[in-house]
């Protein structure tokens, strides 16, 4: 039986992708709380997941896309490319030179909310040095100071 696939759509519903929920081509879901994910996302922490690119699809909307690359902010010094909606401005994924070959989806793009109490509850918090005082962490998610994917502790 193939692995479970969704779709994750823009503010606007102008970019559509469709990627895989579970199997060897969904990497990991998480949180991160690195000063970077704060600003891009406009909030105290992201919830993301990671998937190859070779397992997404784009529906609609990729020449709808705007690319941004740069490693000023990023702590690891890695380049990342953030792909946006051109028209609502909603950030669809992001790429990192570090970690080739995958991308970070952002977990409140998914048009299914169910996946977002299931299949892609984060498992790891990052960053965890950096998280604000008054939020306490997810509840029975592995805890990280650093960067997780990058071998922190």
């Amino acid at each position: 039986m193939a692995p479970e696939r969704a779709t994750a759509t823009c503010y606007c519903g102008t970019v559509k992708l469709e990627f895989p929920a579970e199997g060897d081509d969904f990497v990991d879901s998480f949180i991160c709380n690195c000063t970077d994910c704060r600003k891009i996302t406009a909030s105290m922490f992201a919830s993301n997941f990671i998937v190859k690119d070779k397992a997404i699809t784009h529906l609609k909307g990729e020449d709808k896309l705007t690319r941004y690359a740069q490693s000023a902010t990023i702590a690891t010094g890695n380049t990342m490319e953030n792909s946006f909606c051109s028209v609502c401005g909603t950030l669809m994924y992001r790429r990192s030179t570090g970690f080739p070959g995958v991308s970070i989806m952002r977990i409140g793009t998914v048009d299914d909310f169910k996946l977002h109490e299931t299949k892609l509850k984060p498992k790891i918090e990052q960053f965890t040095k950096d998280r604000v005082a008054w939020f306490h962490g997810g509840e029975g998610v592995k805890q990280v100071e650093g960067n997780h994917y990058a071998g922190g502790k």
